[in-house]
């Protein structure tokens, strides 16, 4: 198991972590989280998603090294696509159904993102049966870093931003979602030849 192989892992552990702590009733055992008052929100701040929060970031950072060392010291296998691919969809679509189900975003947001994720890998998935690697794109990209940087500021309870009552988290959690359609469209105008072959007529 190479490093950026260990890097996918950890994220796949970290990922465990936070919804254990998003999800867990601690009060069974006899924890209970510190729960603050600032002057302004309009709801206390609960310890548990903070620290839920910081372990998001850590896990969003072993996204990028994982690829970037892949990438620049050729250590890219199989194994560590298909294991980063998992870890990505367990860490991102897991923190939002439970974001959701707790209140913090919309509901159609987790939806919308996981519809998206079915279609393109599906769409990928008959790609690569056919001999094409999809490769990202830019608007796929740009959603990406929309859901990372607004699920990160959910999880902060959208501070500094809530002081001023911007709603940025929401803001960009919207747009990833706007991004999630155009991408998936964009994927399926790039490959519809190979998802629907045209018949060859003698």
């Amino acid at each position: 198991m190479n490093l950026p192989t260990k890097l996918t892992v950890l994220r796949l552990i970290l990922s465990v972590v936070i919804i254990i702590l998003l999800v867990f009733p601690f009060y069974t055992v006899g924890l209970q989280f510190p729960i603050y008052t600032i002057s302004g929100l309009s709801s206390p701040i609960e310890l548990q998603y903070i620290i839920a929060g910081v372990i998001f970031i850590i896990a969003s950072l072993t996204d990028f090294l994982d690829g970037y060392i892949a990438r620049k010291y050729n250590l890219i296998t199989d194994t560590g696509k298909m294991l980063d691919a998992i870890a990505d969809k367990v860490l991102v679509n897991s923190v939002l159904i439970i974001l959701a189900a707790q209140g913090f975003i919309n509901e159609i947001i987790p939806v919308i993102i996981v519809l998206r994720d079915i279609v393109v890998n599906a769409i990928k998935m008959e790609a690569a049966a056919k001999g094409k690697i999809v490769a990202a794109i830019g608007s796929g990209k740009l959603k990406t870093a929309s859901l990372m940087i607004g699920t990160t500021l959910a999880f902060f309870y959208n501070l500094p931003f809530a002081l001023i009552d911007i709603e940025v988290a929401s803001l960009l959690l919207y747009f990833a979602c706007i991004m999630s359609i155009v991408s998936a469209c964009q994927y399926f105008t790039m490959n519809k030849d190979i998802i629907f072959p045209k018949k060859i007529e003698d």
